[in-house]
């Protein structure tokens, strides 16, 4: 039996530049890196093409936050080879349930398509891991995220590891040191106002009267994500 994960040691493993991961999602086992490079993606560099632009303007999916956290932790860990076993499930879910894990949704009609989700702590967002069903539904779902990101004013946007996919985005890997250093800023200055807040991009989208299955919606995270490109 998969003995439970204490949502508190992620935190502080978190807090101290590493993370939990499984060989696969069948195994009870876990270890904890520390890569010597480390993926960010913050939002002043994240590359919003003009046809994502497009795609966020247009209307076509409903994108939500928090809705079906467990959902897109499903969707995460649902391929071949996975990292997410079940001690990470449960602790991401307690972790969620004290508002210190969050979830993007992205919906295509009543039909769950992409997702991302992480663990919040001070100024950072840790992205654990993002799926997507439908095109453009991760790019989406990033683009919502970075703008969240930013209207919280949050400085830090841990990815873990480069892909091609988060690179052609505006990932970039940083040394280990460097990443350290942003780190430790953005937990430093938690309490330093204006505070992080998760939830501030609901507040413009209720102020801008744009729900977030609406083309106003997207017109709004293309002007917070600036200029395209």
């Amino acid at each position: 039996m998969s003995l439970p994960l204490d949502p508190d040691l992620v935190l502080r493993g978190y807090a101290s530049g590493i993370f939990p991961m499984a060989d696969d999602r069948a195994s009870d086992e876990l270890f904890w890196v520390e890569p010597r490079t480390r993926a960010i993606l913050q939002p002043s560099s994240f590359h919003l093409s003009r046809s994502l632009a497009k795609r966020l303007r247009s209307g076509r999916f409903t994108v939500t936050a928090d809705r079906d956290f467990a959902a897109v932790l499903l969707g995460c860990a649902d391929r071949p080879q996975t990292w997410i076993n079940r001690p990470i499930e449960g602790a991401m879910l307690a972790l969620h349930a004290r508002a210190q894990a969050h979830s993007v949704e992205v919906w295509l009609d009543d039909a769950l398509v992409g997702g991302v989700y992480g663990v919040v702590l001070g100024r950072a967002f840790f992205a654990e891991s993002m799926f997507s069903r439908a095109r453009d539904a991760s790019k989406v779902a990033l683009a919502f995220l970075m703008a969240r990101l930013k209207a919280g004013h949050f400085t830090l946007c841990d990815c873990q590891f480069l892909t091609e996919h988060l690179a052609s985005l505006g990932a970039v890997e940083i040394p280990r040191r460097t990443y350290v250093g942003l780190l430790g800023e953005a937990l430093r200055s938690a309490g330093d106002p204006p505070r992080p807040d998760w939830g501030s991009l609901d507040g413009l989208l209720s102020s801008d009267k744009a729900p977030a299955c609406s083309g106003a919606a997207g017109k709004l995270i293309v002007q917070l994500l600036g200029q395209t490109s």
